[in-house]
């Protein structure tokens, strides 16, 4: 009942094939990324009609699609951001493009003190670490990760910017989130 009732309402966009695949390519253009369907919802909806799948929409506008719910977060999948520094996933790539992009030095892979835990970036000669914690919430384990980088960060002083999926999508928080790191 949800889904027919909301899904209906969506419905009274109708966007053609060709208005789906432009706006699909100007998000790309604009965003230098390819949009999940979460960020085009009216578009999406009709998309998936026409499409069969928000992927194939993707593929259709000459795009690469993202990998799909059920390849997502559980499989590390290794990307190249910009500037070649090796990133585990596409939110990672975003994030590490913003650094380079705003001249912001940065390392991957810093060690915690006194622990095999890395953080995802530091700056400053290991003065901030920033965490992208992609599966928060996901997964007891995950969590308890979270709170264990948390309390060596507070233990040596080590400030600690922690970025979650809600500060990338819809639409990209960066700027807000890491402006303190422009000077």
């Amino acid at each position: 009942m949800y889904c027919s009732v909301n899904c209906s309402k969506l419905s009274r966009f109708k966007y053609s094939e060709e208005e789906i695949i432009q706006s699909i390519r100007e998000y790309y253009e604009k965003e230098n990324r390819i949009p999940p369907k979460r960020d085009l919802t009216q578009t999406s909806h009709r998309a998936i009609n026409i499409f069969g799948s928000w992927n194939n929409a993707i593929t259709k506008a000459g795009l690469i699609p993202n990998r799909s719910h059920d390849n997502k977060m559980y499989k590390r999948t290794m990307g190249m951001a910009s500037d070649g520094h090796k990133c585990d996933s596409a939110s990672e790539i975003i994030i590490d493009d913003w650094l380079t992009r705003n001249d912001i030095p940065h390392n991957r892979n810093q060690k915690y003190p006194n622990s095999n835990h890395k953080s995802d970036w530091s700056v400053q000669d290991g003065k901030i670490f920033i965490e992208y914690f992609g599966l928060a919430k996901d997964s007891p384990r995950y969590d308890r990760s979270i709170k264990y980088k948390k309390g060596i960060c507070r233990k040596f002083g080590i400030k600690l910017i922690d970025i979650y999926p809600a500060d990338l999508y819809p639409m990209t928080s960066l700027d807000s989130k890491l402006s303190a790191l422009k000077k």
